[in-house]
């Protein structure tokens, strides 16, 4: 089982060097994330952009040349066409999202005719390493689903499980997040929690037990469920948190990021391939333990 950031590129480096595939990549920290990942033997990058404007950035970095190709490209929506192609035909393995914005980028992965959707709805899984015991803790939806019903939220469960299945946690503990960890009819977070947990015991969600809903301090502190009197498998030790809707989630991606300092990696999932998936305003080394994640699992 993957536990640290460490771990995880640890385990992205026993693969074989897989071809990733990024539109627009005119952007110091996507260039400086390519470039560590490309020099740690993960990744060989297919850029789909100008190549002018890439040369030029890389030089001001003073980045050494990559072993690349370069299709140059005259607009962002080429670029994005050009990236999803290479990947659908199978000359790339991976995708990430350079300098473009996330609806233009997500249109040419959700393309019916042209895209890489796999799973009914995909869903973005962020993980962040946690302390004492150290271990790898998954939350979503960072920036995919705005405010998902209940069908929808299974999905999004699914879509975390199955990728903590992939890191080697065999029975992952997902807490359903809401404000409190009572059900009450004026807070329907809580009482599609209550059902998320109820439909765990009952088999029809598998591979993991889901418990909720729990508040944030009770899913991640035993001491803190203690002291609330809660007693569950999952409080305390939370592997998952799904999230209520994506202003929690991105509300807490961007404080762990920004305020915490703490390692964090993202990808979007449910398409065919991994595909990186964070924010313009992400450090390269959260970009680069992206392209990690995504090679560890692809």
């Amino acid at each position: 089982m993957v536990t640290t950031i460490r771990e995880l590129h640890a385990l992205a480096r026993k693969g074989p060097t897989r071809t990733i595939a990024v539109p627009w990549p005119h952007d110091e920290d996507v260039l400086v994330s390519l470039d560590k990942a490309a020099e740690a033997g993960l990744v060989r990058p297919l850029l789909a952009g100008r190549r002018a404007t890439i040369e030029q950035v890389r030089e001001r970095l003073g980045l050494r040349p990559l072993d690349e190709e370069i299709v140059e490209c005259g607009s962002e929506a080429e670029a994005v066409e050009v990236a999803v192609r290479r990947v659908a035909v199978g000359e790339a393995q991976m995708l990430m999202k350079g300098l473009v914005s996330t609806s233009l980028f997500l249109r040419g992965i959700l393309n019916k005719d042209t895209g890489l959707r796999q799973k009914p709805l995909l869903s973005h899984v962020a993980l962040y390493q946690a302390p004492a015991p150290e271990r790898l803790v998954l939350f979503s939806d960072v920036a995919m689903n705005i405010a998902p019903n209940l069908a929808q939220k299974v999905q999004i469960l699914e879509n975390a499980v199955w990728l903590a299945h992939r890191l080697g946690i065999e029975r992952p503990r997902v807490a359903a997040i809401a404000a409190v960890e009572t059900v009450s009819t004026d807070m329907p977070a809580t009482l599609d929690a209550a059902l998320l947990a109820k439909m765990s015991d009952r088999g029809q969600i598998k591979g993991c037990v889901v418990d909720g809903p729990l508040a944030l301090d009770n899913a991640l502190s035993a001491e803190a469920a203690r002291h609330k009197g809660i007693t569950s498998p999952v409080a305390g030790a939370a592997d998952v948190l799904l999230l209520p809707d994506i202003e929690a989630g991105n509300v807490l991606y961007k404080f762990l990021g920004l305020l915490g300092q703490w390692p964090l990696a993202a990808i979007l999932v449910g398409a065919r391939v991994p595909v990186v998936l964070t924010s313009r305003a992400d450090s390269d080394q959260t970009k680069f333990n992206s392209i990690a994640l995504a090679a560890a699992i692809s």
